[in-house]
């Protein structure tokens, strides 16, 4: 069975680390895209039961992404995490009061990822 989680990361060098942190968590499998476009064409084919997105990104934006995934009722109560560049309290904020669970500031560490990654899908 495993748990899902979807990430959405423009920069294929951050995809990769992200998918390679999430999935070196057991039970634990990683999907990725590289646009919130894409994201949205994936979300209604599976249940991901964590979303992890960037803000910065072609087309949709991840502000959009997440504004859309919580006004989804199948995904309404999914944990949400941003990880990007914006570090101001400002983008933070911003991203929190949206619905984010979590709110990483890159370069992050792994294990914080994955400790986060544990208590949200309760393998912890």
């Amino acid at each position: 069975m495993g748990f899902k989680v979807l990430i959405v990361e423009d920069s294929r060098s951050s995809r990769e680390y992200i998918a390679a942190t999430v999935e070196a968590v057991p039970d634990v499998q990683a999907f990725t895209t590289a646009s919130g476009f894409e994201a949205l064409k994936l979300l209604p084919r599976h249940r991901f039961d964590l979303i992890i997105t960037d803000i910065n990104m072609p087309d949709i934006n991840g502000l959009e992404l997440i504004n859309f995934v919580k006004k989804n009722p199948n995904y309404r109560e999914t944990p949400l995490f941003i990880i990007t560049t914006e570090g101001r309290d400002q983008d933070r904020e911003r991203g929190m009061a949206l619905g984010a669970a979590e709110y990483l500031v890159k370069p992050f560490q792994p294990e914080a990822l994955a400790g986060l990654l544990r208590r949200y899908l309760k393998l912890a």
